[in-house]
Parts: structure tokens; sequence; C-alpha cells
């Protein structure tokens, strides 16, 4: 081979490869955004916040005290059921007492039975209430956002902050219908964002199966795809995303997609 059969080689190879880079970083991917299923805790009834203890961006286990709200009126009503109780265990004791003797009658007891049993459910629940004035995390997760602070109202079933579980991230992305067979549910896809790791991936599990317009927050560059289909995937390493963060979703090399397989 001449010399200069091989430089011309040479430089078809360097175009070649040149044209692949730029069509590589021409291509945008499919276009999407870091979201999450958040775990919202809230108290039963309405009060007021007097304490926090947890802050934004903190790691929870499940069981740990994330705050607390104002709990005198379920205070002083367990006392009154309490006190209630005890009326009621007494008359139960008299009624027992007399009929052992004859004295007093079985429709006496009944009743002195019954009203023995209120009370003892009465008390339950105030116990109940009275503890859940503490809300504590059902979940393990980071803290992901507080909406109450201490010496805020909260309504009834409001959430005070919620929780974000690791495995509650998820990516949502939208493909063309063009591109719908190449994947499937359960291929492995490569994430890119910004100054974010260069091995990050993610596994499709849902698959949309009506198509719907382009939505307005994803620019595409191709017009003519107006149809598209929303695919979520489970990012690997779901601690080096952040909620809100745009991504663009690549097909993996490394793992054949469905018709590939």
């Amino acid at each position: 081979m001449t010399s200069s059969r091989l430089i011309k080689i040479l430089a078809m190879v360097a175009l070649a490869a040149a044209l692949a880079g730029c069509q590589e970083r021409r291509d945008p991917g499919f276009q999407g955004w870091v979201e999450a299923d958040m775990i919202f805790v809230s108290p039963d009834e309405a009060g007021r916040v007097v304490k926090l203890n947890v802050r934004e961006g903190e790691e929870v286990k499940v069981g740990d005290l994330l705050y607390s709200v104002d709990d005198d009126l379920q205070q002083a009503d367990l006392n009154q059921n309490k006190a209630t109780l005890a009326n009621a265990q007494q008359t139960y004791d008299r009624a027992a007492s007399l009929r052992g003797t004859g004295a007093g009658t079985q429709a006496n007891l009944d009743a002195a039975v019954s009203a023995l049993r209120v009370a003892e459910a009465k008390v339950n629940t105030s116990e109940t209430q009275l503890a859940r004035r503490k809300g504590f995390a059902p979940v393990a997760g980071t803290i992901q956002q507080i909406y109450f602070r201490e010496g805020e109202m909260v309504a009834a079933q409001r959430p005070v902050l919620s929780i974000m579980p690791p495995g509650n991230m998820k990516l949502r992305f939208f493909v063309p219908e063009a591109e719908l067979p190449k994947l499937s549910i359960g291929d492995q896809v490569r994430v890119v964002c910004d100054n974010c790791a260069a091995d990050l991936t993610a596994k499709i599990y849902f698959i949309a199966t009506t198509a719907e317009y382009t939505p307005p927050v994803i620019y595409s560059l191709d017009e003519r795809n107006k149809l598209v289909y929303l695919i979520q995937a489970r990012p690997s390493r779901p601690d080096a995303l952040r909620v809100g963060q745009p991504i663009s979703v690549y097909l993996n090399p490394k793992t054949p997609v469905a018709d590939r397989r």
C-alpha cells in the first residue's frame, strides 16, 4: 500500500470519527426529568406544631420521631375518660358484689359490664389520639420538605413534612412513536445530566399504552414527532440525582434492548 493511499484511508477514518462525534453531540437523547413518590406525614387532628426534630435533607429511619403537635386537649380528654372508667369500674364491682349475695339483679350487672367496656374503649381511643400527636417516620428516607414549622397551625391530615425513600425516585421521559419498539420493560438506559456521574443508568419499569402530545416542558428538535409515549425508569443510583432535575436518556449500548435480546 502506497503512502498516499494510506494517508487517504486515515483521513477518511478521521472524518468518519469526527462526523460520528458531531452526531453524538447533536443527539439530545430522550428528554425528561427526575421525580419521586413522596411519603407525606400528617396529624389526624388539627393543632400547633410545638417541636420539629428533623431538618430538610436529613436521613431518617423507620420509627424516628419527626415532630410533635400540641396535645393539651387530647390529654384532658384522656383524663376525663380515665375518671369515667374509674367510676364504671366501681359501679361494676358493686353490681358484681350485690349479684353474688343475691341482693342485685342480673340486669344491673349486665348494664355495669356494658358501661365498663364502653369506658375502657374510650380510654383506649384517647390514648391512641394522644400518641398520634407525635409523628414518627413510617419509612426510611430523606426529609424532602417541611411544610409547617414550630409555632404554626396545621390542619387535620395536612402533611407537616414529606419523606423521600430512595426506592421511590423515578425518571420520567418521553419517546416518539417511531422509537417505541426499541424499548421494553426491564431495559437498561443511560442517564445524562449536568455535572452528573458518567455511569448513571436506570431500568425501565413502565411504558404508557396510549400516546399523548409532546408536553410543553419538552422542547423537541424534531417538530414532526408530536405524539410521544411516557416511559418511567428506576435509577440505579438515586442518591446521585435530585428531584426536578432535567435529564437526557440514551439507549445503553452495553445492554441490548428488546429487539436485540
